[in-house]
């Protein structure tokens, strides 16, 4: 476990703006390319679909 440390803060201490890379989704470059979102903004999208679909006059 200390050597993952040691090399992690090696990692980061040798980077130009000494910091760690983002791990969102949305500020990934390759993941926005292909229109893909975290999985709550999906869902949210997917549910907006579903009502514009459904016609509660019907009911």
């Amino acid at each position: 476990m200390a050597v993952a440390m040691l090399l992690l803060c090696v990692g980061v201490i040798l980077r130009k703006d000494h910091s760690f890379r983002s791990q969102h989704i949305h500020q990934n470059e390759r993941l926005k390319k292909d229109n893909i979102h975290c999985a709550k903004t999906m869902d949210k999208e997917a549910e907006r679909k579903a009502a514009r679909k459904l016609d509660i006059t019907k009911l």
